[in-house]
């Protein structure tokens, strides 16, 4: 196996950061929810959102495992971009649509940042 080949660690260190991280959002979603700002006025997290946030943590948490898990080679290089299109798509979601400005700039810069630090993880040396 030459260098190439094998999957970089920062890549596989990051994939198990992020399964971690989102098994935890469907357990607490308030863990995204309340930096996002879409908390109720009691600090509680509705349904919905509960709901919404929950679903983002089982498809990061996916992610995760498969960049975790996946064989060096092109089945990592796919994990890898997935976890860069679901970050980058984030960024723009929630950076356009959520309804505090603070919130739109803190949670879309962290999932920008994350988002490269993934992608500059999976280039080849």
């Amino acid at each position: 196996m030459s260098i190439d080949d094998r999957a970089p660690v920062l890549t596989r260190v990051l994939g198990a950061v992020t399964a971690v991280y989102s098994a935890a959002l469907i357990i607490s979603p308030k863990i995204l929810a309340k930096p996002a700002g879409l908390t109720t006025a009691e600090g509680e997290v509705s349904r919905p959102v509960g709901t919404l946030v929950a679903a983002i943590g089982a498809r990061d948490t996916a992610i995760g495992v498969a960049m975790l898990l996946a064989p060096p080679g092109r089945s990592l290089q796919v994990a890898v971009a997935a976890r860069v299109a679901a970050d980058l798509a984030d960024a723009m979601i929630f950076g356009f649509s959520l309804p505090d400005p603070s919130a739109r700039r803190k949670v879309a810069g962290f999932a920008t940042c994350w988002g490269l630090l993934c992608a500059a993880s999976g280039l080849r040396r």
